[in-house]
């Protein structure tokens, strides 16, 4: 099969990789995907970096067996502990994600800015040398999210526990008058709206989507991957977890034409 006739593998802990699922679909509706969830080990956060490393992997190798031309690593946590490594021992194209650290500061005009995020992706050595390079100017707040993650595997991404998880995390940056919060974890953009409510109408939530799907085309585009014709094949969701809550999260984002199969 010619290259760019193959897929797009996309794959997380868990069902957050779908917000930037969703980013790419919307920019490159011709191509077909294939994503992972692996929400049976979710969250990466907690794990140590030899677990992650050894989930990443055998992630990736399942997509490439199904036919992924390229690979979009959509966890920061994933990212920040193993995406050197994944593109030396692969053939195919890797895109990562990194907390948007860079943007926020630049447009900070309190020069303060909250990064919510896993605590495997705030201690990775990444996280820490992109804060280094581009929060020199500012003061940044880091707030690990625990247990976000696992409410939204749960299903409970609007439960009452959710909010007040909310209410805690986000108070310190609040104290502090941060104008930017950035969402360093791919589960977090399904609270945005949540996380808007909860903070001053001036603070403004930055996630990664978009940008990775513009990295992603144009990758694509260097590479000569992109499809030259639009894929009708349904997207393939693979999910090791509770399928219902990937197929509900579909359903909000109003992804009709996809089969979903439990691993």
């Amino acid at each position: 099969m010619a290259n760019n006739l193959k897929s797009i593998g996309v794959f997380d802990s868990g069902v957050g990789g779908l917000s930037i699922y969703g980013e790419l679909t919307k920019l490159m509706p011709n191509e077909h995907f294939i994503y992972l969830a692996d929400s049976a080990n979710a969250p990466y956060g907690e794990r140590s970096p030899e677990e992650i490393k050894t989930l990443v992997f055998r992630n990736t190798q399942f997509l490439i067996d199904q036919g992924a031309k390229l690979v979009v690593v959509a966890c920061n946590t994933a990212t920040t502990m193993a995406i050197q490594e994944l593109r030396q021992s692969f053939h195919v194209p890797f895109i990562g994600i990194e907390p948007a650290i860079k943007p926020a500061a630049l447009n900070s005009s309190t020069k303060k800015v909250g990064v919510l995020a896993t605590k495997g992706t705030l201690n990775s050595p990444l996280f820490k040398e992109t804060s280094a390079t581009y929060g020199k100017s500012v003061e940044t707040i880091t707030v690990k999210g625990k247990g976000l993650v696992q409410l939204i595997e749960s299903g409970k991404t609007n439960s009452e526990e959710m909010t007040e998880l909310l209410k805690e995390y986000l108070a310190p940056m609040i104290q502090a008058k941060v104008d930017h919060i950035v969402l360093g974890c791919t589960h977090y953009p399904f609270l945005k709206e949540q996380i808007q409510t909860l903070t001053p109408r001036t603070v403004k939530i930055i996630d990664s989507g978009k940008p990775v799907a513009k990295q992603t085309q144009r990758i694509l585009a260097k590479y000569h991957l992109g499809a030259n014709e639009t894929a009708n094949e349904p997207h393939a969701f693979y999910v090791n977890g509770n399928t219902a809550v990937c197929e509900s999260f579909l359903r909000q984002m109003g992804i009709s034409n996809y089969t979903i199969r439990s691993l």
